[in-house]
């Protein structure tokens, strides 16, 4: 009974620091020569527009480009990134809907088919997290 009464403190004091706040370090790879903007964005639930709300974007200036995501909470997410390379903002694709920019998600998902949330999901659990996302193009540049 004695031991009980000790635990329970304990546990309440652990409880916290695990449903706590993590970071993630994304580091995207394969950025293509000649600049343009890396937009790299953590989704939760699903790959739209309306899943993938924290993003960020930096100048493509070198061939690796690190970005790092504070306060995310523990979860299950996937990335998505692409370089826009003509400056318009967005992931330009053919009218099939195949993307004409580099682009990746975690995982490696994507590349023969629609990517899935699913393909492209991992587990955020702990700070300090750090995964990598290779941009490729589904066509050969004109």
């Amino acid at each position: 009974m004695r031991i009980g009464r000790l635990a329970l403190p304990l546990v309440l004091l652990v409880l916290p620091l695990s449903a706590r706040a993590a970071g993630l370090q994304v580091e995207i790879e394969g950025i293509e020569p000649g600049g343009g903007t890396v937009y790299v964005t953590l989704c939760q639930g699903g790959l739209s527009e309306s899943a993938c709300l924290q993003g960020q974007d930096a100048p493509g200036s070198a061939p690796v480009r690190s970005f790092a995501f504070a306060d995310v909470a523990p979860g299950t997410y996937a990335v998505a990134a692409f370089q826009d390379q003509n400056g318009n903002g967005r992931l330009d694709r053919t009218g099939l809907g195949l993307p004409q920019e580099p682009y990746g998600l975690s995982g490696g998902a994507g590349r023969r088919a629609r990517p899935s949330f699913a393909e492209a999901a991992f587990a955020l659990r702990e700070p300090g997290a750090a995964i990598r996302v290779r941009l490729a193009r589904a066509l050969p540049r004109r």
